[in-house]
């Protein structure tokens, strides 16, 4: 059975049923599944329910509809449900939908993709820690793509390299990419000068915080679904940046570098 499918198709399920009734039951949604998919065979019948029962798992789904029907087969959508079915077919409860969606808005590395896969798998576990930190690194290994690509031009065009740029410390490195780019103003595309102003500091500001937040182990809840679901959602928007910017610096960032701005 093509996963892909399976989770599109139940996502668009549970979607349809929660606007037209309150009372909700599992056995619905499975049929409905079962007919729309075509599914035979014990194999793919057991692929529709881990599917269907990770959505109770991450949070999008809750048994009971109300007190009179508060235990299974009766469910209702949660708030952070309704929120991710508005946007199901690319939401990170639908790992390929999600990854078609990111790898159509940029071009990542394998090392990139890589992380953000573990992280999705994290993330559909109900692993929390595990995704922020995951997905922290996965957002590091844009900078550092960013930073290898910066340094290699400035390299070729015999333009000083900014100690920032050498440094091992992520945060000095976006500062030091930051001031490079800025000092470039004039010569980068202003739609693209202006995203980068307006959002590069704060994607990477919001996915490194829950990064270290889950990194250092001072609570048993040091993030939240809400703010990891955040990060997943935020990260295709970082990684489309950070592949426009990475085309900019390779066909056509120049000489002429105001190295005092540096």
């Amino acid at each position: 059975m093509d996963g892909a499918e399976l989770r599109a198709v139940v996502l668009q399920i549970v979607e349809e049923l929660s606007t037209r009734h309150t009372n909700l039951s599992a056995g619905a949604v499975l049929q409905r599944a079962q007919d729309r998919l075509g599914i035979r065979g014990l194999k793919d019948e057991q692929a529709l329910l881990t599917f269907f029962y990770d959505l109770f798992r991450i949070g999008y789904l809750s048994w009971g509809a109300d007190l009179a029907n508060g235990a299974p087969p009766w469910f209702h959508v949660t708030d952070v449900g309704r929120e991710a079915l508005a946007q199901h077919s690319r939401d990170p409860a639908n790992p390929d939908g999600y990854l078609s969606h990111l790898n159509s808005r940029a071009s990542i590395s394998a090392v990139t993709e890589s992380y953000i896969r573990e992280g999705l798998n994290t993330f559909n576990a109900g692993c929390l820690k595990a995704t922020a930190v995951i997905v922290g690194a996965a957002a590091e290994s844009l900078v550092l793509d960013i930073r290898d690509a910066l340094v290699s031009k400035l390299n070729l065009v015999k333009a000083s390299v900014p100690k920032d740029l050498t440094d091992w410390r992520v945060k000095r490195i976006l500062d030091g990419i930051e001031a490079v780019i800025k000092a470039k103003q004039v010569d980068v595309p202003k739609p693209l000068f202006e995203r980068f102003q307006a959002n590069w500091p704060a994607f990477t500001h919001r996915i490194r915080t829950a990064r270290n937040d889950a990194g250092h182990p001072i609570s048993v809840d040091p993030v939240t679904a809400d703010e990891v679901h955040a990060s997943l959602l935020i990260f295709p928007q970082l990684a489309s940046l950070a592949s426009e910017l990475k085309d900019w610096i390779d066909k056509s960032y120049s000489s002429g570098v105001d190295e005092k701005a540096i």
